[in-house]
């Protein structure tokens, strides 16, 4: 597949110009084929490589268009390979009618990600740096750009290749060592190899801590909206959304399953769940839709607990043994909605009920979400909760779900050769827990990945990128 000429779109329908990119042994050639210089003294082919050259795309004696083309000679170009750009009018006829005369003279189109998969596989960029790519046309808020940016600037290989060399040095002498087992012989100082390792587990364990932080930034922080059926969690959703996601009505048990949408407040993206509201009922749909609610409670980091301030203090009496347990270790926000229901010397007495909460991680705010009161406020306490660390081009943070389970199994392989020096353990041993342990690092970067891993990967870029 990588000595076939590839063309594809490269932009989004709609603008006024439009992008066709050509990668491939034959993309010159091809190009060539179809298009004419507006000066006829020279050839396309012997253009200089970083140069636009203005001219026509013609289909047989027909002028499709008036383009641009610039042209990039292997192995400097995004795939490394030969390679050109075709700069026209945004029309999507005159796009399909350049890409069919591409195809008809030798081109396939690309599958999605194929441009950046020949540029991992031509060396130039490793596997997370790739991956990055995606994370970069995805980004929605200066957080998420930051962290796409510096794992494309290759700051985390960086970090992950100098971990994996030490350990290579260390893993060559002990088996070194096993060569020469019957002069008892040692090559490797196993106290520096302590040291090593705990430098590494540290390392590590920081990377996989920050996956929990890179996760909210990339998808946004988790916050789950429960409490009891009639309580205003879908008015809150809309409020929050500034749209009518949720149907609200006055009828208990409306929302039956979990309707999640994502939103940024002040630079922070923040995933919204609504959820079933909790009771006893004998419906099974609804049963369903609130097994599902305790389900989103405990994968949430904000909890935002409704409570009608009617009929506070029976909710809270109802409830709190089941949802204060699954709170543990997450910011705990009571909302007292329909707060203009109620004369504010009351509202002293609704603040009682939260005196057997966890202080430390338990807040209460007094709303009305259906006339909008404010929620401003509580739109600032998300903030506060979501305790997201401010975010520059330098600094490595986890954000994939692969990268966080590959250095998972790495810290448990450096945990194993900790435990092997304290317990003296021969060379052989550690020598394979240090092998798995790069074996794991090196995955990342794309060193020893199989072809279904990035299949899996790249299957999920857009077409022409």
């Amino acid at each position: 597949m990588n000595q076939d000429t590839i063309c594809a779109i490269a932009t989004a329908q709609g603008g006024a110009i439009g992008s066709i990119r050509v990668s491939g042994p034959e993309a010159i050639s091809i190009t060539s084929l179809i298009f004419k210089p507006a000066k006829p003294d020279k050839l396309f082919s012997e253009q200089k490589p970083y140069s636009l050259t203005f001219g026509r795309i013609y289909d047989g004696d027909e002028i499709i268009d008036e383009v641009l083309v610039s042209l990039f000679r292997t192995p400097h170009s995004y795939t490394g390979e030969d390679s050109t750009e075709i700069t026209c009018h945004g029309s999507s006829y005159i796009l399909q009618q350049v890409l069919q005369l591409l195809i008809k003279k030798g081109c396939r189109m690309a599958q999605p990600g194929e441009y950046t998969q020949r540029a991992f596989l031509n060396g130039k960029m490793d596997l997370s740096q790739a991956e990055a790519v995606a994370d970069l046309i995805a980004s929605s808020s200066a957080a998420t750009h930051r962290l796409a940016m510096s794992q494309m600037r290759g700051g985390f290989s960086k970090e992950l290749t100098d971990l994996r060399n030490k350990l290579l040095n260390f893993t060559s002498m002990i088996e070194l060592e096993l060569d020469f087992s019957e002069e008892d012989v040692e090559f490797a100082d196993r106290s520096a190899l302590r040291k090593l390792a705990d430098e590494i587990e540290q390392v590590i364990s920081r990377l996989v801590q920050s996956f929990n932080v890179g996760n909210a930034i990339k998808n946004g922080v988790p916050v789950a909206i429960i409490g009891e059926t009639n309580a205003g969690k879908s008015t809150l959703l809309n409020v929050l959304l500034n749209e009518d996601k949720a149907i609200v009505s006055d009828i208990h048990g409306t929302t039956r399953d979990v309707i999640e949408d994502t939103i940024n407040i002040g630079g922070v993206t923040f995933r919204f769940i609504d959820t079933a509201g909790i009771r006893e009922t004998n419906d099974k749909v609804e049963s369903l839709g609130i097994e599902r609610t305790f389900q989103k409670l405990d994968q949430a980091e904000i909890v935002l607990w409704m409570v009608d301030s009617v009929n506070a203090a029976s909710q809270i009496e109802q409830l709190s043994k089941k949802i204060i347990p699954r709170c543990e270790r997450k910011h705990l926000i009571v909302v007292f909605n329909k707060a203009d229901l109620i004369e504010d010397v009351k509202k002293s007495n609704l603040s009682a009920l939260l005196e057997n909460f966890p202080q430390e991680s338990t807040e209460h705010i007094y709303i009305s979400a259906k006339r909008r009161e404010n929620t401003n406020e509580l739109q600032k306490m998300l903030i506060n909760a979501a305790h997201l660390p401010t975010i520059t081009q330098n600094d490595v943070i986890v954000t994939n779900v692969r990268h966080y389970e590959a250095l998972s199994k790495a810290l448990d392989a450096i945990h194993r050769v900790q435990n092997g020096l304290d317990s003296h353990l021969s060379g052989d041993f550690l020598s394979q827990d240090i092998r798995e342990c790069i074996f794991f690092i090196s995955d990342i970067a794309g060193e020893v990945t199989n072809d279904m891993v990035l299949q899996n990967i790249f299957q999920h870029f857009c077409i022409g990128k």
